[in-house]
């Protein structure tokens, strides 16, 4: 097998020295300037940040074997580490599963602690075991509940399962040129909706009236969501946007539409609950249903994503871009992994053959583990989180390249550089945003808490366009624990 390191030929020198150089650079740029002077040239060079949010994997599943990476631990080119089967009665290691379909797991607030059981990160394969029935009865609509049912519970469940460049060749590519990130955890120690409402907010709550004061944590059926239904409750907390649009500060929540029919394995991976309308399902686009929104009069900023496509080409994106998927582009089990990269990869294309891509920062990640297994216990911050790691990428011409980062991050970090570059540092904080709610705690400020900026050089030349084929050749096998 090739050295995955070396798989794009970017270079002799390899990939732990060329990090450990990063990084001295890093320690250097910011010992010359200070973190204040980073943050001045960040605003005098980023003026789009773009947030492209894709459905269920975990870190593990998708670079668990990148080198460099705090990938599965391994000895030998085996993993060291195995989840018990109560069906079979053995324990399973990570395997390279070929499949670009995948069945996945239950990923409720129940599931996440199942899964990572105390902290042993091996109630994955017991998940899928015991709770998708239960999953599946509470959320009928979930693509991973269509069709006839659940894929590999038979057998092993794929949820132990690992890709690398054979299936996923692009996500790899923008990892070996841009930014990888290993410790960035979803928000929420919870499914979909939560972790999209602390994206846009830092907050998964259920509000009882419209006063934000109303509001109490809710990680299981936030705004009285119920089946993958629509939240037939408001979220009255305060939410990014209003702080944007206070501040004069431009953007948009772009979505999908009937255009995207990529479903698979059948018709109810598109449909948006039981309306059977094809679009991005309302768990993933939560702005509509939020007060701030529809009083500041800006439901017209949340459009299709074609208006995307050509705003990049016409240089016309706003400061702030969200991109949540349709049902089949999404990745969200059991739609292809590899429909959901060409998807991705066109709105990474966009940027990179428009008037913005100077000028732009684009952030890539995926909402919440989907029941795939992974190594590393979740921190805690507090009631609500973080949830369990999820792979991330940076995406700019100012990011340090081919740098890995391992700084603790949650989606809190994107609002945090929302909220440096464009808000002069305002968080979402009752006591100083000028709209109390009744949230437990500023995330933005929490001391674990890593700093998106440590990605990039300022100072640097900018990292070139990477524009890739849509529908890519498989990359070369990994070498595990390399």
């Amino acid at each position: 097998m090739e050295r995955i390191g070396n798989w794009r030929g970017t270079g002799a020198m390899p990939r732990r020295v060329r990090r450990i150089a990063v990084l001295s650079a890093l320690t250097l740029v910011l010992g010359a300037c200070g973190a204040d002077g980073h943050l001045e040239q960040a605003r005098g060079k980023l003026e789009h940040l773009i947030f492209i949010m894709q459905e269920n994997r975990s870190f593990d599943h998708y670079f668990g074997t990148y080198p460099g990476a705090d990938g599965i631990p391994m000895q030998n080119g085996v993993p060291t580490v195995c989840v018990p089967d109560p069906m079979l009665h053995r324990c399973v290691r990570p395997f390279h599963d070929p499949n670009v379909t995948n069945a996945g797991g239950p990923h409720s607030e129940e599931d996440a602690a199942t899964d990572v059981n105390g902290g042993r990160m091996d109630g994955f394969i017991r998940s899928v075991r015991d709770n998708f029935g239960k999953f599946c009865s509470r959320f009928p609509f979930d693509p991973q509940c269509g069709g006839a049912g659940p894929v590999g519970t038979r057998g092993i469940p794929d949820v132990m399962g690992w890709h690398d460049a054979r299936e996923i060749p692009n996500y790899w590519a923008y990892a070996e040129h841009f930014v990888l990130q290993d410790h960035m955890f979803e928000s929420a120690f919870s499914w979909s909706l939560p972790s999209h409402l602390f994206m846009v907010s830092a907050w998964s709550a259920n509000c009882t009236s419209d006063d934000p004061m109303s509001c109490r944590s809710d990680l299981d059926r936030p705004g009285n969501e119920k089946g993958g239904r629509p939240p037939t409750a408001p979220f009255s907390w305060t939410d990014i946007t209003y702080l944007l649009h206070r501040q004069g500060v431009s953007w948009r929540y772009y979505v999908g539409d009937r255009s995207q029919r990529t479903c698979k394995p059948d018709p109810i991976s598109c449909a948006l609950g039981p309306s059977g309308r094809l679009g991005t399902p309302t768990i993933w686009n939560p702005l509509p249903n939020f007060e701030t929104v529809a009083k500041d009069g800006e439901l017209g900023n949340i459009v299709p994503v074609n208006d995307f496509y050509r705003a990049a080409r016409d240089g016309t994106l706003p400061a702030v871009s969200w991109i949540a998927p349709s049902a089949g582009v999404s990745e969200h089990p059991q739609n292809s992994v590899t429909d959901g990269q060409a998807y991705v990869t066109s709105l990474v294309n966009a940027v990179m053959r428009g008037p913005a891509w100077s000028t732009s920062a684009i952030f890539l990640a995926w909402d919440d583990w989907g029941g795939f297994f992974d190594h590393i216990v979740p921190p805690k911050v507090d009631r609500n989180g973080y949830g369990l790691r999820v792979p991330a990428l940076v995406i700019s011409p100012w990011v340090r390249a081919g740098y890995i980062d391992h700084q603790t991050l949650s989606f809190d970090a994107y609002l945090k550089l929302i909220e440096d570059l464009f808000l002069g540092g305002q968080r979402l904080d009752p006591s100083t945003d000028g709209r109390p709610d009744s949230r437990p705690y500023v995330r933005e400020d929490a001391p674990i808490l890593g700093n998106l900026l440590n990605d990039f050089d300022f100072s640097q030349a900018p990292v070139p366009p990477l524009v890739l084929p849509e529908h890519p050749r498989p990359g070369p096998a990994s070498i595990p624990g390399t």
